[in-house]
């Protein structure tokens, strides 16, 4: 157990690599109760977010889910985050714990100067639930046997409201690890009953921790805030530009990615392998001809590909799937090729 932005949060059970491969072959159970989740309702709330937010929410229909991120006005990342559609006049945003006051302050700020006077509310629900998520090839099948909820006909990016158990539950179909799966939002009295039901549905299932969830998520190269996006970072960098919808209209940072669009990034993305003996680890030294080129945003040990693999920047000269880099790894430069992201996608996608 470790301390993570005021939440006691389980890194492993019964080993990383074990808990990862799981989840790859038949099921993990995560608890990521640590995520905040805001609440935004009223006639102009869809007004609101399509000025606060990149992606096109007018387009989203109710019960369905999609990423989207908060930006400064210079186009960089304040938070990335999901927004659900629950209802005509409602919507559920779900942040980063570490980034949970600042994302509530910054949204409250921007109504208020940007939205004055409007049928606007937003609401901090984050201790109204926790949070579960079910993640791998069996996790259909296990949920299934606890719900009369229609999960097979439930698309990517969709959510409905069921019993889990006899619990209520708001079930989308989404995830953090590459793999098909559901996160569960439940009442905090009902999670514990719920995480049990689960553990004994059987299917391979097993208790995961934010270790596998991070050297998953590595492997379906997801971006992780802090690493590779930040304040610093802007979605055309970060192979993030399919989030942004320039012809929709204004909103927060749009004259910004608009001028980055233009005259191009100045540095991009890239997936390595580590060719030798070594793990990269976040903020390592990439270099390119010998030259400091740029740093590693995150770096692990793939169990499924079973190499060392690694994110980092670089300018886009150097950005080429082939190519060679160097990686400094505490004195040592490791040899290291360039390939495509992400590492690791499930068939049938």
């Amino acid at each position: 157990m470790v301390e993570f932005a005021g939440w006691r949060m389980p890194v492993r059970y019964q080993g990383v690599i074990d808990e990862h491969r799981a989840v790859r072959s038949a099921a993990g159970l995560f608890d990521v109760s640590h995520m905040g989740e805001f609440r935004v309702t009223g006639g102009d709330a869809v007004s609101f977010l399509q000025y606060a937010t990149p992606n096109d929410v007018v387009a989203l229909e109710i019960g369905e889910v999609h990423y989207t991120s908060l930006l400064t006005d210079r186009g960089t990342y304040i938070d990335d985050l999901l927004v659900y559609r629950l209802g005509v006049e409602e919507y559920l945003l779900v942040v980063n714990a570490a980034n949970t006051a600042k994302d509530l302050g910054h949204l409250r700020a921007l109504a208020a100067a940007q939205f004055g006077g409007a049928e606007v509310e937003i609401e901090d629900v984050t201790d109204s639930f926790a949070l579960l998520a079910l993640q791998g090839p069996n996790a259909q099948s296990i949920l299934a046997g606890l719900c009369d909820a229609p999960l097979a006909n439930l698309g990517y990016y969709r959510c409905l409201r069921t019993d889990v158990g006899g619990r209520e539950a708001l079930v989308s179909r989404t995830g953090y690890t590459g793999e098909d799966g559901f996160e569960l939002y439940v009442d905090p009295e009902h999670a514990c009953g719920i995480w049990r039901d689960l553990m004994s549905a059987g299917g391979g299932l097993v208790a995961a921790g934010l270790g596998a969830r991070d050297t998953l998520r590595t492997e379906a190269a997801m971006a992780l805030y802090g690493h590779e996006i930040d304040a610093a970072t802007n979605p055309y960098e970060a192979r993030l530009a399919w989030t942004i919808k320039l012809k929709k209209g204004e909103f927060v940072g749009r004259e910004a990615l608009v001028e980055i669009k233009s005259t191009g990034p100045v540095r991009k993305l890239i997936g390595f392998e580590i060719a030798g003996r070594g793990i990269a680890r976040d903020a390592c030294a990439v270099l390119v001809d010998g030259a400091p080129a740029g740093s590693v945003t995150s770096g692990t040990f793939s169990p499924t590909l079973e190499k060392a693999i690694g994110m980092a920047y670089v300018p886009p000269t150097a950005a080429k799937v082939g190519r060679e880099i160097e990686v400094e790894v505490r004195g040592r430069r490791l040899s290291a090729i360039q390939v495509k992201l992400p590492f690791y996608k499930r068939k049938n996608v």
